[in-house]
């Protein structure tokens, strides 16, 4: 046999080994398996995100990448800033910039993370960013105060904690 002539006795064997493979998942379905983790309720509802748009969100219904309840909680707890981006699977939201009504020369940014799919207190991170405008009417960088991230950081967990809680009670009655 020549070189050739195993190669490609090689190629042929992993694509049937691959059909097999393949052809093997193919009944296959989460619920048989007694290991499988049961997916966290998705804010957007039984069917997930794929509901907005029409398709199957699968048999499982998850689709966002995060814990479902610090997603709900930190939209809820910025509520009243422009949102940017919100990135329900990479649990990353960026607002845009904010000026509180009280301070017009002050404008304010956050940026969002959640960190994995479990409610846990080191699972949001905010960053904060703070602009102050000068007196030739340009916006410029400043200090944001030290605590402002964590407060927000609190607030959004303990968000979280009182929507699972609900979600906890509304299931058991």
């Amino acid at each position: 046999m020549t070189t050739f002539g195993r190669k490609s006795w090689l190629k042929a064997g992993l694509c049937a080994l691959f059909l097999v493979s393949l052809v093997g998942c193919e009944n296959y379905t989460p619920e048989q398996d007694p290991l499988a983790e049961k997916p966290e309720p998705s804010f957007f509802g039984d069917g997930g995100l794929g509901n907005l748009f029409g398709n199957d969100a699968g048999p499982t219904g998850a689709v966002i990448g995060v814990n479902s309840f610090l997603w709900r909680a930190s939209l809820e707890t910025i509520s009243f800033m422009p949102i940017n981006t919100a990135d329900a699977f990479g649990g990353v939201i960026i607002t845009d910039w904010y000026s509180p009504s009280e301070s017009p020369r002050e404008r304010f940014k956050l940026n969002v993370y959640i960190l994995g799919r479990t409610l846990r207190a080191d699972g949001v991170k905010i960053a904060v960013f703070r602009q102050l405008r000068d007196p030739g009417d340009q916006w410029a960088d400043a200090n944001v105060p030290t605590g402002t991230g964590s407060k927000i950081e609190e607030s959004i967990l303990t968000k979280a904690r009182i929507l699972r809680h609900q979600t906890l009670t509304t299931q058991t009655n």
